[in-house]
């Protein structure tokens, strides 16, 4: 745990079946407006906008046709995040980091370690509580961004989130995207974030996740016996801001 700093005024938005450019063009407007507010000196809050998109395939910035192995009804975007190419859809949770670095005295480098991070620490809490899952890790790689499912003996068996950002001026936008119930069947037509064969992964297929919360309680916990899909959201809302916060300090990287 490192030094917390003052919480912030952190923002949250909420957008299901969101088209993908009218929700880019809304992100980069209003980074670009924070950028012009921070040269007047005013300091705006964070924020994390939870995302469910309409199916859409996207292309990072020095994106490659060429991984593109079908095409059919779903769109296919070029974008300005990192990355090659990946889908986007029902079933598939999606936060974008609207974040200010130098305030959060986060390098890039740190900004992606955090967000591989929160998705560990959110993964292995629920694989943990999960008797049929305990067999099951979830882990970043070096080589590749992202973070992947392993087992006990520490084979990969494939991916399940990945990341992309945009850095402008110093504040962050674009963000994670982690399989909770979709279809992986949408990720066939791509080499999934350009990475030939990449097996991807969904939580569902681990651990019973229900897209209905019927948690008793109030707060962020992760029933033993149930997990639900807004459990999960909340818990990686809690990590993400914890970090943001200087709650959660970052840990060595991944061998």
């Amino acid at each position: 745990m490192g030094d917390a700093k003052a919480p912030s005024a952190f923002k949250l938005r909420t957008l299901i079946d969101a088209d993908y450019e009218q929700t880019h063009a809304a992100m980069l407007s209003h980074t670009l407006k924070r950028i012009e507010q921070k040269r007047q000196g005013i300091i705006t809050p964070d924020e994390l906008w939870i995302v469910e998109h309409k199916d859409v395939y996207t292309l990072g910035q020095a994106g490659k046709e060429e991984h593109i192995l079908q095409r059919g009804d779903t769109p296919i975007i070029h974008t300005d995040r990192g990355g090659q190419v990946t889908w986007h859809g029902k079933g598939q949770l999606v936060i974008y980091w609207l974040i200010d670095l130098n305030n959060a005295g986060w390098s890039v480098r740190d900004l992606v370690s955090h967000a591989e991070q929160s998705i560990e620490d959110v993964l292995n809490t629920v694989l943990s509580r999960q008797p049929a899952a305990t067999e099951f890790y979830a882990k970043a790689r070096k080589d590749a961004p992202g973070v992947y499912i392993y087992n006990k003996d520490e084979l990969m068996l494939g991916k399940i989130a990945s990341l992309g950002f945009k850095i402008k001026h110093g504040f962050s936008y674009h963000g994670i995207a982690l399989n909770l119930t979709c279809d992986l069947g949408a990720f066939n037509a791509i080499n999934p974030c350009g990475y030939a064969g990449m097996q991807m992964l969904r939580l569902a297929d681990f651990v019973a996740l229900n897209s209905i919360d019927t948690s008793p309680y109030h707060g962020f916990e992760v029933l033993p016996d149930a997990v639900t899909e807004l459990e999960v959201t909340k818990l990686l809302l809690t990590n993400i801001i914890q970090r943001d916060m200087g709650a959660i300090s970052l840990r060595s990287a991944a061998p």
